[in-house]
C-alpha cells in the first residue's frame, strides 16, 4: 500500500512574529471601529502599518475588501516597493497603496502607520476654501498643525510622492484638497482615535456653515493656541489612551472574528 503524505499549509499567524500578530490584530480591529463609525468608500481608502519588527515591511488590506472586512490574518504583508510578502499569490500592491502609504513609510522612518480616507465631512472640508476652519473644539486638536495638499490628479504615479512629501512637511495630518484627508502616526490606534476626532470637527464644521455666512463664531487665535496646548499637555490624547481601549471593546462587540 502507498501512503500519499499531504503537507498542511501553515496559516498566516504561523508564519509570522508575535509583534507582528499583535500588529496585525490592532491594525484589523482599526479597520472595523473605523467603518463602524462611516469609513464606507467600498473597496478603496487604505490603512498601512509598519511592521514593528521589520521596519522596511507593511501591512495594508487587500485591494478588494472593504474595511470592514479585514481580519488578521487577511491584510497583506508587502516591501515599501510594493512587493507582496504574504500572501505570496497575491499581486503587488498599486495605486494609493503604493503611492501614498508605501511611499510615505519609506520616505519618513519617524512615521509607522498612515489612514487615508473620504468621508463625506472630510471630502466636505477638504473642497473648502479655507480648509479645516477653528469652529469646534475638535479642531484644536488639530491647530496649527494641519497640512494641505493640492489635487494634481488620482495618486497613481511615482512622481507624486515627493509632493506629497513635500506637503505634508515632517507633520501628520493633511487635507488633500478636494480629496479627502491623511492622518499618520506612530501606531494604528493612534491613527484611528485621531481621525475619528478629524472627521467629529469636519462633521462639525459642515454643520455650523450650513448656517450661512455671518452665523456661526471662528474662535480667537489665543484661545485655539491655548486649547491646542491643553491637548498637547494631556499627553494620552495623541496616542490612543482611553479611546484606544475603548475602540478594542468596540471591535469586540462589533464581530471578534477580527481577530482570526
Amino acid at each position: 500500500m502507498t501512503v500519499q503524505l499531504v503537507s498542511k499549509e501553515r496559516s498566516v499567524r504561523e508564519q509570522v512574529s508575535a509583534q507582528e500578530w499583535q500588529a496585525r490584530v490592532e491594525l484589523a480591529a482599526g479597520h472595523r471601529v473605523l467603518a463602524h463609525y462611516g469609513v464606507n468608500d467600498l473597496t478603496y481608502n487604505h490603512f498601512a502599518l509598519r511592521v514593528p519588527d521589520e521596519p522596511q515591511h507593511m501591512l495594508v488590506k487587500r485591494t478588494d475588501w472593504m474595511f470592514g472586512e479585514v481580519t488578521a490574518s487577511s491584510l497583506v504583508k508587502t516591501d515599501l516597493d510594493g512587493n507582496v510578502i504574504i500572501p505570496a499569490d497575491s499581486p503587488p500592491i498599486r495605486g494609493g497603496a503604493l503611492i501614498i502609504h508605501a511611499g510615505l513609510l519609506k520616505a519618513r522612518p519617524d512615521l509607522n502607520a498612515t489612514l487615508h480616507t473620504h468621508t463625506v465631512a472630510g471630502m466636505g472640508v477638504a473642497a473648502h476654501k479655507f480648509g479645516l476652519l477653528p469652529i469646534n473644539q475638535h479642531a484644536m486638536r488639530f491647530y496649527g498643525e494641519m497640512k494641505y495638499h493640492d489635487f494634481k490628479g488620482f495618486e497613481f504615479e511615482p512622481g507624486m510622492t515627493p509632493h506629497l512629501l513635500q506637503d505634508l512637511d515632517g507633520g501628520a495630518f493633511m487635507m488633500l484638497r478636494n480629496h479627502g484627508v491623511l492622518i499618520c502616526g506612530g501606531s494604528a490606534p493612534e491613527c484611528v482615535v485621531n481621525h475619528h476626532w478629524l472627521d467629529m470637527a469636519c462633521k462639525g464644521q459642515v454643520a455650523a456653515l450650513a448656517a450661512g455666512d455671518g452665523n456661526y463664531t471662528v474662535l480667537d487665535k489665543a484661545d485655539c493656541e491655548f486649547a491646542h496646548d491643553q491637548f498637547k499637555k494631556a499627553g494620552g490624547f495623541f496616542k490612543g489612551g482611553k479611546d484606544w481601549a475603548a475602540c478594542l471593546r468596540l471591535a469586540d462587540r462589533l464581530d471578534p472574528a477580527y481577530k482570526d
